[in-house]
């Protein structure tokens, strides 16, 4: 019988949970000079005192879960990534607390905090935050809280943020196998496996093929971090578990509220280490937009977290996926728990201090359906601070608040903080966004109902050819496989197939001499229509840029008539899309985007970034009857990795045709 954490409701099934015997004992709080130890009967957190470091982890038997070979400050800590005006170099500062207070004790709970203030002696030397790190120990759970609150004050320095998280390093000795996801969990890598003679570095420094592995078993195989981003929307359990003895540690995220840039946001989870991180902040798979900058003095504030750390135990070391699948039952509990009330700042919203809001989306497109107005199913619908249709993809400051429509358009946000914000949405199989008119301000209780929305994406006239699918993915289309010599065996016949290393270089060795040319009724997107379009890598190491071909025959061509060509991007890094019809040597393209995005997807393993939609017209003198040709050119070739990923085209016709 295998023995999970008392809070498990798997742990009904599998014998008596760990606590339920010691569970009476309260929670035990005691302080030295040099450390904060904080202890229920189930684990016991060490953290060093004032600097607020995660520097223990008992549990199980076993005397520290974190990792022992390294410095005290480099196992559990916050930390920032930030930059003063005009540098693009941010700095990486471990966030360190000058500041210990207790903030509540007694036989059911802990709350410590570490500050670390900011004064002007500082400029330049240390971000211009204050920084209040929180941890939180309950009476009988097997795991312990963590959440910051970050406060910029008025008229202090301007400065820039890259990157924000939570990091835990855990015993290499112990926990090897990873787990992200039912599909996404394995034995992985030691770290010494990915330094030189055992690893040996690919194109950038995070990708390295395991040339000699301490476990033979994963010789041949790439490794690289980003193989295991994940959307924020999916983005709620991971960690490693250990066989000797059955341990597991996991990082929950109950809420997305906190974190930056919506649902698809994509962030790094776990990775070789054994490292497990609570991504807040990240300019990952959307370059600088998702940076946030303060300038000008202005007073910002925010909580990110709580997120909980969890650990849970088995006797079936043979058997991790009982261990992962307690986490996901944990999971699930802490979501339910939502907004918990018993992290203790005044700066975290309880339940009763936010608010509601209700309404169905409906969508309405006459050349669909005329007359009659579509269910948005299955449409994204959130709040986010006020701005332009779409601004929440690169929003970067506030709380954002999400939940997918159900069948029929009706959608339910709760717990929102009390705040001003607009209504977004965007519902897959239609182009574009959908903004609420009117700035909906949410008090403490509101409970609002929007009744019947309409969101009438763009459109002109009616579909002529279309390619691809409008779910901002570029997943539909034809992913390679990867090069025999650069594989994960992880994401071999996997939905993620897109994860493997080096697919870009897939593209020259499929089209050498000429690119792809698409035909609209023969050809078919899954399979003719690479994922990416990037540049062609020649013998000389350079890069050619390269032009992609749509063919279509028009019948006729309305003479005197605006066509549209609706072009929708699920990516883009350092990249320009030029258009030019029945025209590949005109000097000046009929469209150009210019030089847009920084999302690095490409690189990093990513089937989408940052979402662009473009609406170009096309004059019918550009257009000729019998067969056309249009040219998609992406002429920036300093890279492997400048391209971009297509999520949607389609061709409308005049009005009325």
């Amino acid at each position: 019988m295998a023995k999970l954490s008392c809070r498990s409701l798997v742990a009904c099934c599998m014998g008596p949970p760990r606590a339920a015997v010691d569970a009476m004992d309260g929670v035990k709080l005691k302080v030295t000079n040099r450390y904060v130890l904080i202890k229920n009967d189930i684990f016991e957190l060490t953290l060093s005192n004032p600097d607020g470091m995660v520097t223990g982890v008992r549990y199980n038997g076993v005397d520290n879960l974190m990792e022992i070979l390294n410095k005290e400050d480099n196992r559990g800590y916050w930390d920032i990534v930030w930059n003063p005006p005009g540098e693009r170099t941010g700095i990486f500062d471990v966030i360190k607390g000058t500041d210990f207070r207790i903030i509540y004790h007694d036989e059911n709970q802990a709350e410590v905090s570490f500050t670390r203030s900011w004064d002007p002696s500082l400029e330049g030397k240390a971000v211009p935050l204050i920084i209040d790190k929180r941890f939180i120990v309950l009476r009988g759970s097997s795991g312990f809280y963590t959440y910051g609150i970050y406060e910029h004050k008025e008229g202090w320095p301007d400065f820039g943020i890259g990157e924000t998280r939570v990091a835990f390093k855990l015993r290499n000795d112990k926990f090897h196998y990873m787990a992200m996801a039912d599909n996404r969990q394995r034995i992985m890598p030691m770290p010494d496996d990915r330094l030189p003679p055992r690893g040996r570095q690919l194109a950038y420094p995070e990708a390295v093929l395991l040339v000699d592995p301490i476990n033979p078993k994963l010789k041949g195989e790439v490794d690289d971090k980003y193989q295991y981003s994940c959307e924020d929307q999916y983005n709620n359990v991971h960690g490693w578990i250990s066989s000797d003895p059955p341990i597991g540690f996991w990082q929950i995220t109950p809420s997305d509220e906190f974190r930056t840039g919506g649902p698809l946001k994509q962030n790094l989870t776990s990775h070789v280490g054994p490292t497990m991180l609570a991504m807040f902040l990240s300019a990952h798979y959307a370059g600088d937009d998702l940076s946030p900058k303060f300038t000008n003095g202005e007073y910002w504030k925010k909580v990110h977290g709580p997120v909980f750390m969890y650990l849970n135990s088995s006797q079936d070391a043979s058997d991790p996926s009982l261990l992962w699948e307690d986490a996901k039952v944990q999971m699930m509990m802490e979501k339910e728990s939502w907004p918990y009330d018993f992290a203790l700042s005044e700066d975290f919203q309880k339940t009763e201090q936010r608010g509601c809001i209700s309404g169905r989306l409906l969508v309405r497109d006459r050349y669909i359906i005329d007359g009659e107005d579509l269910y948005a199913t299955s449409a994204y619908v959130g709040l986010a601070l006020p701005g332009e249709a779409g601004s929440w993809q690169r929003e970067c400051k506030g709380y954002q608040f999400w939940c997918r429509a159900d069948e029929d358009g009706s959608f339910y946000i709760k717990n929102i903080v009390a705040g001003n914000y607009n209504l977004y949405a965007w519902v897959p199989g239609f182009i574009g966004d959908y903004k609420f008119d009117a700035t909906l301000t949410i008090s403490s209780g509101d409970d609002i109902y929007l009744g019947d929305l309409v969101y009438e994406p763009p459109r002109d006239g009616p579909t002529m050819w279309e390619i691809g699918i409008p779910d901002r993915s570029a997943a539909e289309f034809y992913v390679p496989d990867p090069n025999p010599n650069y594989v994960n065996r992880l994401f071999i016949n996997h939905p993620d197939r897109f994860r493997q290393y080096g697919l870009w270089e897939r593209y020259a060795e499929l089209y050498p001499d000429r690119d792809l040319v698409y035909t609209i009724g023969e050809s078919d997107y899954s399979t003719d229509w690479f994922y990416a379009q990037v540049t062609r890598r020649t013998d000389q190491n350079t890069y050619q840029p390269t032009t992609w071909q749509i063919r279509f025959n028009l019948d006729s061509v309305s003479p005197n008539s605006n066509y549209k060509f609706r072009v929708a991007l699920a990516s883009s890094a350092n990249a320009e899309l030029q258009v030019r019809f029945n025209d590949q040597d005109r000097v000046v393209p009929h469209f150009t985007t210019g030089l847009i995005g920084r999302d690095n997807a490409i690189a990093r393993h990513g089937i989408h970034g940052l979402y662009w939609l473009f609406n170009i017209a096309v004059s019918s003198a550009w257009l000729v009857g019998g067969m056309n040709t249009i040219y998609l050119k992406q002429p920036r070739n300093q890279s492997p990795f400048q391209g971009i990923m297509y999520d949607y085209l389609r061709l409308e016709g005049p009005c009325g045709c």
